[in-house]
């Protein structure tokens, strides 16, 4: 049988908000995941997804400051 956490529970553990755990559901960047009556229910061994806003560094190591303007 398949076991679930709640949004606050995956917040917790992945240390983001309930909101951005919430808008991570709605977007389906999350495998697995029901909605039932307004509470989701995230599998307990999903994955945090990456975030989308940065790049990934495996390349090596980019600091922001390489990418502030003086």
């Amino acid at each position: 049988m398949f076991e679930y956490m709640t949004a606050q529970e995956a917040a917790e553990r992945w240390q983001i908000s309930v909101r951005r755990v919430q808008r991570l559901c709605k977007e389906n960047r999350i495998d697995g995941v029901l909605n039932i009556n307004r509470v989701w229910l995230i599998p307990k061994d999903a994955e945090k997804p990456a975030d989308a806003r940065f790049k990934s560094q495996e390349k090596g190591d980019v600091s922001l400051e390489n990418h502030i303007d003086n």
